[in-house]
């Protein structure tokens, strides 16, 4: 097959390193002058340190809400992975593009950037818009300050596009997430009278069983909903540490958890059980041999799950662009759960599969990138008909 039309863009975008630890700036300057030759202006929202950027541009008219298409810039470490080719050069190889964020997903966002001038060729009766962020990767952390200033628009956008890459197939939702840190304090002694401290990688060890008892309890099949997999709410202990030599009762202990949930369960939910199974189980034994022992929960991070209506205007549009009303779930989390609370209805589809993501050797097919290509196409197709027709989305 012929090169992909967003093939060169990808190569550009997959050259910057934008690892969510370092800066992406100089892929959102490229981004902000490339559309500046093509006579569109950008908006930069800057993280307080003004070492990374979210982008937003409009093309059309300004006047109304318009269909947003969104994604990330930020990528994951390659460190300690196996690759075979550069990651931050593009290689093609069988039919494959390589690179760090071919499928997660810069694939995207240069199939977009390679259809501008497409959707600048006519009239626009309804605006186009641009929104990549920084600090997916890391809790969807980035797109928030700029949805904050979305939310108090007058002409709020009215549905957004999500390019995580699903194989350009649609989907409708997706599980969201907490992450939390606990911290026992316990009390240290010699291990010789281990009942005269407290230990505190044991209370923690209590503390992981009640998170595992309130993962069983979620996993009851009445709690199922058979659209996502696995159907059910999870929740579990990633990291621990605690300790520091086997003859000192350990006076502290942290884990790291994290509670992947349906859309319609509040997650804090666990976080507030484990919480009260702290304060009226352990702490008494705690502080009755130390009072100035303690358990801390902290957020780490958090995005909603999300669980648009396969009747709304969001998935109507998602369908006609994808040719395909199989709606589908992602085990994955998005930054569409953030769009939504913000009042901006989302979808998800995108090139590549998540099963290339994250790992070494990341790639998207030029398959998929020609398929993306297309389906943008048939975007400006559907926004550039002719006066007569209703402006709204099928």
């Amino acid at each position: 097959m012929s090169e992909p039309r967003s093939q060169a863009l990808l190569a550009r975008l997959v050259g910057f390193a934008t690892v969510s630890r370092d800066s992406n700036l100089e892929l959102i300057e490229f981004i902000r002058d490339y559309l500046a030759g093509l006579g569109v202006a950008s908006e930069l929202f800057y993280n307080a340190e003004r070492t990374k950027a979210n982008l937003f541009a409009t093309l059309g008219p300004s006047d109304r809400g318009g269909i947003v298409l969104s994604g990330h810039t930020d990528v994951v470490p390659v460190d300690g992975q196996a690759w075979t080719v550069d990651p931050f050069n593009l290689t093609e190889r069988d039919g494959r593009l390589y690179g760090r964020g071919t499928a997660d997903m810069k694939g995207f966002i240069a199939s977009v950037l390679a259809a501008v001038p497409s959707l600048l060729a006519k009239p626009l009766r309804m605006p186009v818009h641009l929104a990549f962020s920084y600090d997916e990767e890391v809790g969807c952390l980035g797109v928030r300050p700029m949805l904050a200033e979305l939310e108090k628009r007058p002409n709020k956008p009215r549905l957004c596009l999500i390019g995580e890459p699903t194989e350009l197939k649609p989907v409708l939702g997706h599980k969201g997430k907490l992450a939390m840190r606990c911290q026992v304090q316990g009390a240290a002694c010699h291990s010789a009278y281990a009942p005269y401290g407290v230990n505190a990688i044991e209370y923690a060890a209590r503390l992981i069983g009640k998170l595992g008892e309130i993962g069983a309890e979620l996993a009851r099949p009445e709690r199922h909903d058979e659209r996502f997999d696995p159907p059910f709410s999870t929740v579990q202990a990633g990291t621990i540490k605690g300790g520091r030599a086997l003859n000192i009762v350990p006076a502290e202990c942290e884990f790291d958890f994290e509670v992947r949930a349906l859309p319609d369960f509040d997650a804090q939910q666990v976080a507030e059980e484990l919480q009260r199974f702290a304060e009226h189980e352990l702490l008494p034994r705690m502080q009755s041999v130390q009072p100035d022992t303690g358990i801390r929960l902290r957020p780490l991070s958090a995005y909603p799950g999300l669980a648009t209506g396969p009747d709304s205007e969001a998935a109507q549009l998602l369908a006609h662009l994808s040719g395909s009303t199989e709606f589908g779930t992602v085990a994955y989390g998005t930054e569409g759960g953030l769009f939504d609370q913000a009042g901006i209805p989302a979808v998800v589809c995108g090139p590549g599969s998540m099963d290339q993501g994250h790992k070494p050797d990341e790639f998207v097919s030029c398959e998929q990138l020609a398929g993306c290509d297309a389906m943008l196409d048939r975007l400006a197709t559907f926004l550039q008909v002719s006066a007569d027709r209703s402006s709204e989305c099928p």
